[in-house]
């Protein structure tokens, strides 16, 4: 068997709080575009990467408990939140890419990856390019499994979506979305779930640059028909590798549907659903996320790479039977939805 890479020791860091309880951002100029990440604790690294047009800001109150046990980093992708925000690729590959990049600038060679939403597919997309360097995998509400997405999305992919995300910040538009907001939460809709975290994620959208870096990042992901990524395909290389799926029941972005093809799809994977949550259950419940987490990473051993299990795994496929079925169900629930 040929071993990976060895793995260095992973440093210690500080926490260290700011005004309101969040932890200091640090920075790293990676490629010439400043990264923004917050980086605590001590142990065997964690890394959580949020979802589109979030930031690092999402993790901070569970960050000082998984610091207790782990060295957690949790980056601003570039284009979100205090990274820089140029002209660029914002694919799912380039963002694994930078994650690797700010790592190996940290002297962390290999991780459980955390990844939320479009950063589950990052983290996803991570596992295939280095299965090297990634010990675990915690997918939570990820995208990259279905077609099916929040009609929203679909919208804001199209052309003109600058004027639509600009005119969702001026003053009576915001009365107005706040009213259907609170509307839909009185009505219990799965929508008025997620509706208030959505609109704080616009409201971290202040200029054109970060709208840009925001369109172009979903138009990655995202079209008219809804997700264009899967990793349906390559979900069997995940075996030997731990993997746990949360979801909320009540996800309006990415429907807990997706939760049980990924599970189906991906060998020997693990399962928790939160009731009663939406696309943000670790926000819902931030105590039954971080135990967890602590949990799982806790009571699995880091994935055992080797160059010959990822050929044999590549030269035997995939079981196409049961990944056909799963793309089959997930692509007529879309349809159903659709109309």
């Amino acid at each position: 068997m040929v071993e990976g890479p060895r793995r260095r020791p992973v440093r210690a860091v500080r926490l260290r709080p700011v005004g309101d309880g969040e932890l200091e951002l640090q920075y790293r100029v990676v490629h010439g575009y400043r990264r923004a990440f917050r980086m605590a604790g001590e142990g065997p690294a964690l890394v959580l990467i949020h979802g589109i047009g979030d930031s690092s800001a999402t993790w901070a109150e569970l960050i000082p408990d998984l610091a207790r046990t782990h060295t957690v980093i949790a980056p601003d992708l570039l284009g979100h939140g205090h990274s820089d925000k140029p002209r660029a690729d914002y694919s799912v590959a380039a963002y694994a890419n930078g994650v690797r990049d700010l790592l190996t600038t940290l002297g962390i060679e290999s991780a459980t990856l955390v990844g939320h939403s479009l950063g589950g597919g990052v983290a996803m997309q991570f596992a295939y390019q280095f299965p090297e360097r990634t010990e675990r995998l915690i997918l939570v509400s990820a995208g990259g499994v279905g077609r099916e997405v929040n009609p929203v999305l679909r919208l804001v992919s199209l052309p003109g979506a600058h004027l639509v995300l600009s005119s969702l910040r001026l003053p009576g538009m915001r009365t107005q979305v706040g009213l259907a907001v609170r509307l839909m939460k009185l009505l219990d809709t799965d929508l008025g779930q997620d509706a208030p975290e959505l609109v704080n994620l616009v409201d971290a959208l202040p200029d054109e640059t970060s709208r840009n870096a925001f369109i172009r990042t979903l138009r990655a992901v995202v079209d008219w028909r809804g997700q264009v990524v899967t990793m349906l395909d390559r979900c069997y290389l995940t075996e030997g590798m731990p993997t746990m799926l949360l979801w909320g029941d009540r996800d309006s972005v990415v429907p807990v549907r997706h939760a049980f093809g990924a599970h189906e799809a991906m060998p020997g994977s693990r399962l928790e659903i939160f009731e009663g949550a939406g696309h943000f259950p670790f926000h819902t419940d931030p105590a039954r996320f971080v135990a967890l987490v602590e949990e799982f990473t806790a009571s699995t051993d880091p994935a055992d790479w080797s160059r010959e299990h990822w050929r044999d795994l590549l030269v035997e496929g995939p079981d196409t039977s049961r990944t056909r079925t799963v793309e089959r169900d997930l692509r007529e629930a879309s349809e159903r939805s659709a109309t």
